[in-house]
């Protein structure tokens, strides 16, 4: 297994195949994203990828583990995240219906974010600016 640099370099060669992908270090770890949406974190060891009610039953079936921590009261947290299939770390091709879920699961909570409607412009915004009438 590859570990921490090395692990960004390999998980973003694995994730090419189905778009561009990009890391950024945060929690400690790194954020990756694929053509702008964020599809997994990298922690430790571990490549871990977007994972929704709809995807997590293939990574339950695959024996992945989900990602969570610790938190100040002592209590398991658990995200959206679920560890890599072994086997999927060999190869891009073995990645790619893993990172399709995830772009998937990606997908689904931008589109749930999204509002409904488009918003309108606020009525101060659309109406030219005018002079203050002059008293008579």
């Amino acid at each position: 297994m590859v570990v921490a640099d090395g692990l960004v370099t390999h998980s973003l060669a694995l994730l090419s195949a189905l778009g561009v992908p990009r890391a950024r270090r945060m929690f400690g770890g790194h954020g990756v994203y694929l053509d702008g949406h964020f599809v997994a974190l990298i922690l430790g060891d571990v490549l871990y990828l977007k994972a929704d009610a709809l995807a997590r039953p293939a990574f339950e079936a695959a024996g992945c583990r989900p990602f969570g921590y610790g938190t100040k009261t002592g209590q398991r947290a658990v995200l959206a995240y679920w560890s890599a299939p072994a086997d999927a770390m060999e190869s891009p091709g073995l990645m790619l219906p893993w990172a399709r879920l995830a772009m998937a699961s990606a997908l689904r909570a931008a589109a749930a974010k999204r509002p409904a409607t488009a918003r309108k412009p606020r009525a101060a915004a659309r109406q030219a600016p005018t002079r203050p009438r002059a008293k008579r």
